[in-house]
């Protein structure tokens, strides 16, 4: 649920959303780590001014976490 929504909202700003990859690495009781794989022209787009649209992707995702009594969320973000 949590990668099905991060995967949209990185696509929603991606310029080459074909290209953009998100899968969850692994889940304890804790923390829920998701990466997300994007093309080296995407990484700005994605990232945004002073990291602006990053932050706000992972507070969306933390949100619906929180709603739905899952685990802190780890997103990282890279490009391949």
């Amino acid at each position: 649920m949590l990668t099905e929504l991060t995967e949209f909202l990185v696509k929603s700003v991606a310029k080459n959303p074909d290209m953009v990859s998100v899968k969850q690495l692994g889940e304890d009781e804790e923390i829920i780590t998701i990466q997300v794989l994007v093309e080296e022209d995407d990484m700005g787009a994605v990232i945004g001014k002073g990291g602006s649209i990053a932050k706000a992707i992972r507070t969306i995702v933390q949100a619906s976490s929180y709603k739905n009594n899952m685990p802190k969320v780890k997103i990282e973000i890279d490009s391949f």
